[in-house]
């Protein structure tokens, strides 16, 4: 019946060129002044709809009939036809491709509404590239034959499917962390009795979903909500649909990826000493603050904290200080690291080289965790050994790092 109907649907195509001028004939003709004025019957479905090779289409249907001298008998069985690129049936009978008043079609279709409650609703099995065409809608019922010529479907037959949709809630462009967003693949499903299984990367027992569109069409689609954090940016979401084809003996996959770009406050922000180690009264050391944020951090302000309050004592990245004094070695200097945060405040990291004298010998700090507080010590020592170095300043200067 397949290799029949392909036949068929190839004979034809050889008479597209020839009905489609007998289309314009009939449509331009000023004998009419709109198309819907010289029909009985009109559809409602989808103008275009696409679909699988070797899978089916379910076409969307319904219709409506003009009152007239031969009127729709709903006590009476009515019949269904199928036609392809021909408005007359009467004229052109060979051009049906389905009549649900045979038993035997040449093409595999069947209405799955009810048509005495005007529902046309159509499945079109085992489809093949050749029967991308336009159709239109017959319907027989007693007296009343009429034909949907002003309601052509354009049914296009694909050999591979569309990638599925990845879609996420909120704005895409502004994604920031601590943000819950839900993220959606979805695949378009031409025959919901055979729908795609979508699988994807990140919450391995999802399960899809079938659902009925609007115009009644319909999706399949799988959905997991997450909560972002710094660790989403970059991450690609690969979603993957495998479409049953041929009764199930194959199966066509279409994947579709989608990398994250999330916003987020800085993070691993460490300060360092150079040189490292022993520095002696007079010398020249850098004090480096470095954060990974998204965007860059752009700014760094070093404040120096005496008891008149803070002073603003450099900017940038980078703070080059001369160790001289007891004065200035009790003082404490901050780098400031604007925050990005959802409600567009701005907040601060705070770096502090305090006076204390815990037995930490590290000269970097490190904050990875953003609630606690880490110290780390650059140590000044008075001369007790040969191995230490003289200065002026006291026995120990410390480093603080905390998130505000």
């Amino acid at each position: 019946m397949k290799e029949e109907c392909e036949s068929f649907m190839a004979v034809l195509s050889v008479n597209v060129v020839t009905v489609n001028m007998l289309l314009s004939v009939f449509f331009l003709s000023g004998v009419f002044a709109r198309c819907e004025d010289t029909v009985g019957l009109s559809i409602t479905a989808p103008k275009q709809m696409e679909a699988l090779s070797g899978s089916c289409l379910q076409i969307p249907c319904s219709f409506s009939v003009k009152t007239g001298e031969a009127t729709f008998d709903n006590k009476r069985t009515p019949y269904a036809v199928w036609m392809k690129n021909n408005l007359s049936f009467a004229t052109n009978p060979n051009f049906v491709v389905f009549n649900s008043s045979k038993p035997d079609n040449i093409c595999h279709m069947k209405i799955i509404g009810n048509l005495s409650e005007k529902n046309c609703t159509t499945l079109f099995n085992n489809l093949t590239s050749s029967q991308s065409d336009r159709y239109f809608f017959r319907i027989e019922n007693g007296p009343f034959r009429a034909t949907a010529a002003c309601d052509a479907l354009h049914i296009t037959v694909k050999d591979s499917p569309e990638k599925p949709r990845i879609e996420m809630s909120g704005d895409v462009k502004e994604l920031k962390e601590k943000e819950s967003v839900t993220i959606t693949c979805s695949a378009f499903t031409p025959c919901p009795h055979s729908p795609p299984q979508l699988t994807w990367n990140l919450q391995q027992d999802s399960h899809s979903q079938t659902e009925e569109n609007t115009h009644g069409t319909f999706t399949t689609k799988i959905q997991h909500s997450i909560t972002l954090s710094h660790t989403h940016d970059g991450y690609n979401i690969t979603c993957s649909a495998r479409y049953p084809v041929d009764e199930g003996k194959h199966v066509i996959t279409s994947e579709t990826e989608e990398t994250l770009s999330v916003s987020y406050a800085p993070k691993d922000t460490s300060a360092s000493i150079s040189p490292s180690g022993l520095v002696s009264a007079g010398s020249w050391v850098n004090l480096s603050c470095s954060s990974r944020a998204k965007p860059p951090v752009s700014s760094f302000t070093w404040f120096k904290i005496t008891s008149d309050g803070p002073v603003n004592v450099s900017e940038g990245q980078i703070y080059t200080l001369k160790v001289t004094n007891v004065i200035e070695t009790y003082e404490e200097f901050h780098p400031q690291i604007p925050v990005h945060e959802t409600e567009e405040e701005l907040h601060y990291g705070d770096i502090s080289f305090l006076n204390w004298r815990p037995e930490a010998s590290s000269v970097s700090v490190q904050d990875s965790r953003q609630q606690e507080t880490v110290y780390a010590q650059v140590k000044m020592s008075k001369p007790e050994s040969s191995s230490t170095v003289t200065t002026t300043g006291p026995e120990d200067l410390y480093a603080q790092i905390k998130r505000k």
